[in-house]
């Protein structure tokens, strides 16, 4: 129990320096914590894959990386999304103060050290507190959380100076309500696709837009040393003191260093590419400037690939033939694991040799089917969602599924909204009303 009823919390000897002020300052800072732990746990929910691509990532940087399984560290992406999201709301409606402001300090002072060790040692380009949604740099993130620890701080020496909007009879319903909301979204996120895709391969992206650098942007800036040799003597150089020394004989070049000091724009997209395995032919402007349809099938790793809808791949494959779109595997798998995959789906169509990564960042799902028009992406499918044949009963151009979705960022805050923040919000009004009508009876 929280024991917010007893007399010794009720008379809490407050210092001089504290007052209303003080405790407007604590619920300022209970606001600042609730706001980001909600959006960091919503984001990492939305897109459970990413977060355990992340958290492979930590476990790679510490020597790690093949220690858990993929099954444990996706477990601990939903874990955490879940931890997250449940303390932020927690804390925003005052559910169990002590322990929830407490937990966060608990949070807050393992990860400000760890995100430290992040900005000085720069083992991965950023710590992923926010998926895709908002990308920070590592110092960012140490300056961030530095300011979030301080508020952790200031909220855990008074706790129960924060205003509740749920009495502490109903509170159950809105721990219960938030922890189910939230694994949901997991769920279907895993399931079908992420609910909301901040990556540059999002419904709507043009791919050589994406792709393009704009007139007058920062351009990459290298620095090159010379190590130079005078009478078995050597010494390095910058460029200027070399162009001083270059005509003199008496001076040798013996070796140059360079390395880059910036590293000027960088699009969106910029390792896109398909590379036929069998052939070596480079096919991606041939196919993002196609003013027509194309299926690309997308597995970063076929060796780990859903063989569950087989039979419909191979359906929409012929489907595709028999329109005249192009249809292409891509995989950072070896010869062998496609040969390997024919075998065992009797699949004809060419595979494009692509990065794993950017085959990661185009789709969560593994295989996941991307539909491309005039370099445009249309479609993104989850193997779970494949369209089947009852869908495909004419040209793309004639079909639904050939034309961009019509449900758009707005559409699905506002089904959010009508699902999780409409009934908590009835259940604050509801708690209000029934907490004035009981004070009214007394």
């Amino acid at each position: 129990m929280e024991g917010d009823q007893s007399s010794n919390e009720k008379i809490q000897a407050k210092p001089p320096f504290l007052g209303k002020g003080m405790g407007v300052g604590i619920n300022i800072c209970r606001l600042v914590l609730a706001l980001t732990f909600i959006l960091s746990g919503f984001v990492k929910a939305v897109d459970p894959l990413g977060t355990q691509y992340k958290i492979n990532d930590y476990l790679t940087a510490w020597g790690m990386g093949q220690w858990l399984p993929d099954l444990v560290t996706l477990g601990l992406s939903v874990a955490l999304s879940t931890v997250e999201f449940c303390l932020g709301l927690f804390l925003l409606f005052a559910i169990r103060r002590r322990f929830t402001s407490r937990a966060i300090l608990v949070i807050m002072i393992v990860v400000t050290p760890l995100t430290l060790w992040l900005a000085l040692a720069d083992p991965i380009s950023d710590c992923g507190c926010f998926g895709d949604a908002i990308v920070l740099s590592n110092w960012q993130t140490f300056w961030k959380n530095v300011v979030l620890l301080a508020a952790a701080i200031i909220v855990v020496r008074r706790p129960l100076e924060m205003f509740r909007f749920i009495s502490k009879s109903n509170q159950w319903i809105v721990i219960n309500y938030t922890i189910l909301f939230i694994l949901a979204v997991s769920a279907w996120s895993l399931y079908y696709l992420p609910q909301f895709d901040f990556r540059p391969y999002h419904i709507g992206a043009n791919i050589p837009k994406g792709m393009e650098i704009p007139e007058g942007a920062e351009q990459p800036q290298f620095e090159t040393t010379y190590v130079m040799e005078h009478n078995g003597q050597r010494q390095e150089m910058s460029e200027a003191e070399y162009m001083k020394v270059w005509e003199d004989s008496t001076w040798t070049c013996v070796d140059t260093k360079t390395v880059q000091t910036s590293k000027g724009y960088v699009p969106p997209i910029h390792d896109f590419s398909l590379m036929e395995m069998e052939t070596g032919e480079d096919l991606t402007e041939e196919v993002l400037s196609d003013s027509g349809y194309t299926f690309l099938l997308v597995s970063p790793h076929l060796e780990k690939a859903d063989d569950s809808q087989l039979d419909r791949i191979n359906e929409i494959y012929e489907y595709s033939r028999e329109q005249g779109y192009r249809f292409y595997g891509m995989t950072a798998s070896g010869e062998n694991a496609v040969a390997q995959w024919r075998d065992m789906t009797g699949a004809e169509y060419p595979f494009c040799n692509t990065d794993e990564i950017t085959l990661k960042t185009i789709i969560r799902s593994n295989p996941g089917l991307l539909l491309l028009k005039g370099g445009t992406v249309i479609r993104k499918w989850s193997h779970n969602d494949l369209p089947n044949e009852e869908q495909l009963t004419a040209p793309l151009d004639r079909l639904p599924l050939g034309q961009m979705p019509e449900d758009s960022a707005a559409s699905k805050i506002a089904a959010i909204l009508l699902w999780f923040v409409l009934p908590l919000l009835l259940l604050t009004i509801a708690d209000r009303m029934w907490k004035r009508k009981r004070k009214k009876e007394k």
